[in-house]
Protein backbone atom coordinates (compact mmCIF):
# COMPACT_ATOMS: atom_id res chain seq x y z
CA UNK A 1 0.00 0.00 0.00
CA UNK A 2 1.59 3.24 -1.45
CA UNK A 3 0.95 6.30 1.20
CA UNK A 4 3.20 9.67 1.68
CA UNK A 5 5.81 9.23 3.59
CA UNK A 6 7.45 11.03 6.87
CA UNK A 7 11.01 12.31 7.37
CA UNK A 8 11.74 14.00 3.80
CA UNK A 9 12.06 17.34 2.41
CA UNK A 10 11.70 18.87 -1.07
CA UNK A 11 15.73 18.63 -2.86
CA UNK A 12 14.69 20.26 -6.07
CA UNK A 13 12.64 20.59 -8.92
CA UNK A 14 10.42 17.29 -8.76
CA UNK A 15 13.40 15.77 -6.27
CA UNK A 16 13.32 14.50 -2.97
CA UNK A 17 15.53 13.64 -0.04
CA UNK A 18 15.02 11.28 2.62
CA UNK A 19 15.46 12.16 5.73
CA UNK A 20 14.85 8.80 7.82
CA UNK A 21 18.39 7.38 7.67
CA UNK A 22 21.44 8.72 7.67
CA UNK A 23 22.30 7.82 3.59
CA UNK A 24 19.59 10.87 3.09
CA UNK A 25 18.55 9.41 -0.52
CA UNK A 26 18.61 12.46 -2.82
CA UNK A 27 15.61 10.77 -5.06
CA UNK A 28 14.51 11.61 -8.34
CA UNK A 29 11.06 10.88 -10.02
CA UNK A 30 10.33 6.97 -9.73
CA UNK A 31 14.10 6.12 -7.64
CA UNK A 32 13.66 4.18 -5.03
CA UNK A 33 16.02 4.68 -1.84
CA UNK A 34 18.61 2.55 -0.83
CA UNK A 35 16.13 0.22 1.23
CA UNK A 36 14.65 -0.52 -1.72
CA UNK A 37 10.74 0.78 -0.21
CA UNK A 38 10.54 3.97 -0.43
CA UNK A 39 10.09 6.36 -4.38
CA UNK A 40 10.18 9.33 -5.48
CA UNK A 41 6.48 9.36 -7.06
CA UNK A 42 5.94 13.19 -9.14
CA UNK A 43 7.72 14.85 -6.49
CA UNK A 44 6.81 13.22 -3.34
CA UNK A 45 8.38 10.89 -1.27
CA UNK A 46 6.30 7.67 -0.69
CA UNK A 47 6.03 4.24 1.04
CA UNK A 48 5.41 1.38 -0.55
CA UNK A 49 4.98 -0.94 2.02
CA UNK A 50 2.59 0.41 5.10
CA UNK A 51 0.55 -2.75 6.09
CA UNK A 52 1.72 -4.92 4.04
CA UNK A 53 2.95 -7.33 6.31
CA UNK A 54 5.24 -10.15 4.94
CA UNK A 55 5.91 -12.17 8.23
CA UNK A 56 3.57 -12.59 10.87
CA UNK A 57 3.79 -14.77 14.13
CA UNK A 58 2.86 -15.74 17.50
CA UNK A 59 7.18 -15.85 19.09
CA UNK A 60 8.59 -16.58 22.74
CA UNK A 61 10.06 -12.76 23.63
CA UNK A 62 13.18 -14.43 24.20
CA UNK A 63 13.48 -14.99 20.65
CA UNK A 64 14.33 -11.52 19.99
CA UNK A 65 16.75 -11.80 21.22
CA UNK A 66 14.92 -9.96 24.53
CA UNK A 67 15.71 -11.44 28.40
CA UNK A 68 14.85 -8.76 30.55
CA UNK A 69 11.13 -8.29 28.72
CA UNK A 70 8.20 -10.16 30.30
CA UNK A 71 9.98 -13.19 30.17
CA UNK A 72 8.57 -16.44 29.28
CA UNK A 73 5.59 -14.12 27.43
CA UNK A 74 4.38 -14.67 23.68
CA UNK A 75 5.02 -11.83 21.71
CA UNK A 76 3.28 -10.79 18.40
CA UNK A 77 5.99 -10.37 15.07
CA UNK A 78 5.68 -8.75 12.24
CA UNK A 79 8.03 -7.96 9.62
CA UNK A 80 7.93 -6.31 6.17
CA UNK A 81 10.46 -6.29 2.91
CA UNK A 82 13.38 -3.61 2.97
CA UNK A 83 16.82 -2.36 4.53
CA UNK A 84 19.06 0.49 4.63
CA UNK A 85 21.86 -2.30 5.28
CA UNK A 86 23.89 -4.31 2.76
CA UNK A 87 25.50 -6.95 5.08
CA UNK A 88 27.17 -9.63 3.17
CA UNK A 89 26.30 -12.14 5.98
CA UNK A 90 22.82 -11.11 6.04
CA UNK A 91 20.68 -14.25 7.34
CA UNK A 92 17.60 -12.78 6.43
CA UNK A 93 18.30 -11.66 2.82
CA UNK A 94 14.46 -12.62 1.32
CA UNK A 95 12.94 -10.20 3.63
CA UNK A 96 15.84 -7.75 3.54
CA UNK A 97 16.11 -7.60 -0.22
CA UNK A 98 12.84 -8.39 -0.79
CA UNK A 99 10.81 -6.42 -3.67
CA UNK A 100 7.52 -4.43 -2.45
CA UNK A 101 6.39 -4.89 -5.97
CA UNK A 102 6.41 -8.59 -6.16
CA UNK A 103 6.61 -10.03 -2.42
CA UNK A 104 3.52 -11.59 -1.29
CA UNK A 105 1.86 -9.40 2.02
CA UNK A 106 -1.06 -9.74 3.92
CA UNK A 107 -2.35 -6.30 4.05
CA UNK A 108 -3.12 -5.34 7.81
CA UNK A 109 -4.14 -2.04 9.29
CA UNK A 110 -2.28 -0.89 12.87
CA UNK A 111 -5.54 -1.84 14.76
CA UNK A 112 -5.54 -5.20 13.14
CA UNK A 113 -2.20 -6.18 14.01
CA UNK A 114 -3.31 -4.76 17.68
CA UNK A 115 -6.36 -6.99 17.17
CA UNK A 116 -4.41 -9.93 16.26
CA UNK A 117 -1.91 -9.69 19.13
CA UNK A 118 -4.57 -10.04 21.93
CA UNK A 119 -6.79 -12.01 20.47
CA UNK A 120 -4.08 -14.39 19.93
CA UNK A 121 -2.79 -13.72 23.70
CA UNK A 122 0.36 -12.03 23.16
CA UNK A 123 1.66 -9.57 25.82
CA UNK A 124 3.38 -7.40 23.50
CA UNK A 125 4.25 -6.87 20.11
CA UNK A 126 7.69 -6.78 18.00
CA UNK A 127 8.57 -5.45 14.47
CA UNK A 128 11.53 -7.97 13.22
CA UNK A 129 12.10 -9.99 10.22
CA UNK A 130 13.35 -6.80 8.49
CA UNK A 131 14.26 -3.60 9.08
CA UNK A 132 11.60 -2.06 11.06
CA UNK A 133 12.32 1.57 10.57
CA UNK A 134 12.28 1.37 6.42
CA UNK A 135 8.10 1.15 7.64
CA UNK A 136 8.30 3.60 10.24
CA UNK A 137 4.91 5.46 9.11
CA UNK A 138 3.33 1.88 9.88
CA UNK A 139 5.40 1.20 13.10
CA UNK A 140 4.67 4.00 14.67
CA UNK A 141 1.13 3.89 14.42
CA UNK A 142 0.42 0.58 15.17
CA UNK A 143 2.41 0.80 18.36
CA UNK A 144 0.83 4.03 19.74
CA UNK A 145 -1.69 1.66 19.50
CA UNK A 146 -0.07 -1.19 20.78
CA UNK A 147 0.17 0.60 24.32
CA UNK A 148 -3.20 2.13 24.12
CA UNK A 149 -4.24 -1.36 24.19
CA UNK A 150 -2.20 -1.99 27.09
CA UNK A 151 0.42 -4.25 25.29
CA UNK A 152 4.33 -4.12 25.43
CA UNK A 153 6.48 -2.81 22.09
CA UNK A 154 9.40 -3.26 21.21
CA UNK A 155 11.43 -3.65 17.50
CA UNK A 156 15.22 -5.58 16.55
CA UNK A 157 16.89 -2.68 14.71
CA UNK A 158 19.98 -2.29 13.25
CA UNK A 159 20.04 0.79 14.63
CA UNK A 160 20.92 2.88 11.68
CA UNK A 161 18.28 5.48 11.89
CA UNK A 162 18.16 9.55 12.00
CA UNK A 163 17.64 10.77 15.37
CA UNK A 164 14.32 12.70 14.72
CA UNK A 165 12.22 9.69 13.69
CA UNK A 166 14.24 7.59 16.26
CA UNK A 167 13.11 9.64 18.99
CA UNK A 168 9.54 9.87 17.86
CA UNK A 169 9.38 5.84 17.85
CA UNK A 170 10.82 6.11 21.10
CA UNK A 171 7.50 7.51 22.54
CA UNK A 172 5.69 4.34 21.77
CA UNK A 173 8.30 1.81 22.59
CA UNK A 174 9.07 -0.07 25.59
CA UNK A 175 11.89 -2.27 24.87
CA UNK A 176 14.73 -2.33 21.68
CA UNK A 177 16.94 -5.45 20.88
CA UNK A 178 19.58 -3.37 18.56
CA UNK A 179 22.50 -5.14 16.67
CA UNK A 180 26.13 -3.87 16.48
CA UNK A 181 27.89 -5.38 13.57
CA UNK A 182 31.26 -4.99 14.74
CA UNK A 183 33.32 -1.79 16.91
CA UNK A 184 35.08 -0.99 13.80
CA UNK A 185 33.54 1.81 11.38
CA UNK A 186 35.92 -0.14 8.50
CA UNK A 187 33.64 -2.81 9.08
CA UNK A 188 30.32 -0.94 8.69
CA UNK A 189 31.34 0.65 5.36
CA UNK A 190 32.82 -2.50 3.70
CA UNK A 191 30.47 -5.42 4.79
CA UNK A 192 27.17 -3.70 5.29
CA UNK A 193 26.98 -0.38 3.41
CA UNK A 194 26.86 1.68 6.68
CA UNK A 195 28.59 3.42 9.38
CA UNK A 196 29.40 2.83 13.10
CA UNK A 197 28.33 6.27 14.79
CA UNK A 198 24.98 6.46 13.97
CA UNK A 199 24.25 3.29 15.17
CA UNK A 200 26.35 4.52 18.46
CA UNK A 201 24.14 7.31 18.63
CA UNK A 202 20.53 5.49 18.18
CA UNK A 203 21.76 3.19 21.03
CA UNK A 204 22.53 6.07 23.47
CA UNK A 205 19.22 7.85 22.28
CA UNK A 206 16.87 5.08 23.62
CA UNK A 207 18.77 4.44 27.02
CA UNK A 208 18.53 8.23 27.57
CA UNK A 209 14.80 8.27 26.81
CA UNK A 210 14.45 5.03 29.26
CA UNK A 211 13.50 2.57 26.43
CA UNK A 212 15.00 -1.18 27.79
CA UNK A 213 17.94 -1.78 25.46
CA UNK A 214 19.50 -5.31 24.56
CA UNK A 215 22.21 -5.47 22.07
CA UNK A 216 23.23 -8.06 20.12
CA UNK A 217 26.90 -8.65 18.80
CA UNK A 218 26.86 -11.59 15.83
CA UNK A 219 30.18 -12.87 15.98
CA UNK A 220 32.03 -13.26 12.49
CA UNK A 221 35.40 -15.23 13.43
CA UNK A 222 38.28 -13.57 11.61
CA UNK A 223 36.32 -10.42 11.04
CA UNK A 224 34.79 -8.39 14.23
CA UNK A 225 35.99 -10.67 16.53
CA UNK A 226 39.64 -9.70 18.11
CA UNK A 227 40.09 -8.97 21.79
CA UNK A 228 40.79 -5.23 21.15
CA UNK A 229 37.80 -4.60 19.35
CA UNK A 230 35.61 -6.26 21.46
CA UNK A 231 37.09 -4.64 24.76
CA UNK A 232 36.72 -0.92 22.69
CA UNK A 233 32.80 -2.56 22.14
CA UNK A 234 32.29 -3.70 26.07
CA UNK A 235 34.11 -0.22 27.60
CA UNK A 236 31.71 2.06 25.74
CA UNK A 237 29.20 -0.51 26.54
CA UNK A 238 29.87 0.76 30.43
CA UNK A 239 30.84 4.02 29.95
CA UNK A 240 27.35 5.50 27.86
CA UNK A 241 24.99 2.79 29.12
CA UNK A 242 26.41 1.11 32.22
CA UNK A 243 26.90 -2.34 33.61
CA UNK A 244 23.12 -3.24 33.74
CA UNK A 245 22.62 -3.52 29.70
CA UNK A 246 22.22 -6.82 28.13
CA UNK A 247 24.37 -8.06 25.74
CA UNK A 248 24.37 -10.81 23.54
CA UNK A 249 27.25 -13.02 21.64
CA UNK A 250 25.89 -14.98 19.17
CA UNK A 251 27.20 -17.35 16.95
CA UNK A 252 27.39 -16.70 12.87
CA UNK A 253 26.63 -18.91 10.70
CA UNK A 254 27.69 -18.89 7.01
CA UNK A 255 24.91 -17.45 4.34
CA UNK A 256 24.72 -14.84 1.93
CA UNK A 257 27.84 -13.54 0.44
CA UNK A 258 29.68 -15.03 3.57
CA UNK A 259 29.21 -18.66 2.62
CA UNK A 260 33.36 -19.23 2.91
CA UNK A 261 33.39 -17.76 6.25
CA UNK A 262 33.48 -21.00 9.09
CA UNK A 263 31.01 -20.83 11.92
CA UNK A 264 32.02 -19.24 15.39
CA UNK A 265 33.41 -21.70 17.49
CA UNK A 266 32.27 -21.89 20.78
CA UNK A 267 35.43 -20.56 22.40
CA UNK A 268 34.85 -17.77 20.67
CA UNK A 269 31.97 -16.89 22.03
CA UNK A 270 33.10 -17.59 25.89
CA UNK A 271 36.02 -15.65 25.40
CA UNK A 272 34.01 -12.59 24.63
CA UNK A 273 31.36 -13.06 27.04
CA UNK A 274 34.50 -13.16 29.23
CA UNK A 275 35.69 -10.19 28.16
CA UNK A 276 32.17 -8.10 28.95
CA UNK A 277 32.17 -10.36 32.33
CA UNK A 278 35.65 -8.73 32.97
CA UNK A 279 35.09 -5.66 31.55
CA UNK A 280 31.78 -5.16 34.64
CA UNK A 281 29.09 -5.82 32.64
CA UNK A 282 26.67 -7.92 34.60
CA UNK A 283 24.00 -9.53 31.90
CA UNK A 284 26.21 -11.69 29.53
CA UNK A 285 24.30 -14.22 26.87
CA UNK A 286 25.60 -16.72 24.47
CA UNK A 287 23.09 -17.43 21.55
CA UNK A 288 22.65 -19.36 18.75
CA UNK A 289 24.67 -22.51 20.26
CA UNK A 290 23.77 -24.89 22.76
CA UNK A 291 25.48 -24.69 25.48
CA UNK A 292 24.02 -25.65 29.13
CA UNK A 293 23.75 -22.04 31.19
CA UNK A 294 24.81 -19.75 28.72
CA UNK A 295 21.75 -17.72 28.69
CA UNK A 296 20.26 -17.94 32.30
CA UNK A 297 20.01 -15.19 34.18
CA UNK A 298 22.58 -14.77 37.26
CA UNK A 299 22.23 -12.71 40.19
CA UNK A 300 24.87 -10.33 39.44
CA UNK A 301 25.39 -9.69 43.85
CA UNK A 302 24.73 -13.32 44.68
CA UNK A 303 25.48 -15.83 42.29
CA UNK A 304 21.45 -17.53 41.81
CA UNK A 305 19.73 -18.52 38.97
CA UNK A 306 17.20 -16.40 38.40
CA UNK A 307 15.74 -16.88 34.78
CA UNK A 308 16.97 -20.50 33.19
CA UNK A 309 16.66 -21.28 30.08
CA UNK A 310 16.69 -24.11 27.55
CA UNK A 311 15.83 -22.93 24.04
CA UNK A 312 13.18 -21.27 24.50
CA UNK A 313 11.62 -22.61 27.37
CA UNK A 314 12.35 -20.23 30.52
CA UNK A 315 11.83 -21.20 34.04
CA UNK A 316 11.40 -18.14 36.49
CA UNK A 317 13.84 -18.95 39.96
CA UNK A 318 13.50 -16.82 43.16
CA UNK A 319 12.26 -13.22 41.47
CA UNK A 320 10.62 -11.21 43.58
CA UNK A 321 9.22 -8.38 41.75
CA UNK A 322 12.37 -7.13 39.84
CA UNK A 323 14.41 -8.16 42.77
CA UNK A 324 16.77 -11.32 43.80
CA UNK A 325 14.77 -13.63 46.05
CA UNK A 326 17.72 -14.30 47.52
CA UNK A 327 19.44 -11.28 48.43
CA UNK A 328 17.43 -8.69 46.84
CA UNK A 329 19.42 -7.29 44.84
CA UNK A 330 17.70 -5.28 41.89
CA UNK A 331 17.51 -6.81 38.51
CA UNK A 332 16.67 -4.80 36.12
CA UNK A 333 13.40 -6.49 34.39
CA UNK A 334 10.07 -5.21 32.49
CA UNK A 335 7.40 -7.10 33.56
CA UNK A 336 8.72 -8.78 36.50
CA UNK A 337 5.55 -8.16 38.31
CA UNK A 338 3.47 -10.01 36.43
CA UNK A 339 5.98 -13.47 36.18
Amino acid sequence: MSVEARFWQQAGYMKTQCRLCPHRCKLAPNEKGKCGVRINEDGVLRSLIYGMCAAVSEDPIEKKPLFHVYPGSKVLSVGTVGCNLFCQHCQNWSLSRGDPELGRFNRMMPDSVVRIAKASGCRGVAFTYNEPTVWMEFVIDTLRLAKDAGLYTSVVSNGYVESKPWEELCCFLDAANIDVKAFSDCFYHEVCGGHLQPVLETISIAHKKDVHVELTYLIIPGKNDNTEELEKFCFWVKNELGVDVPIHFTAFHPDGKMRDVPPTPLGKLKKAADIARNTGLHYVYIGNVLESGSEDTICPNCGSILIERHGYKTIVHQLVDSRCGKCGFNIPLLGAQTL
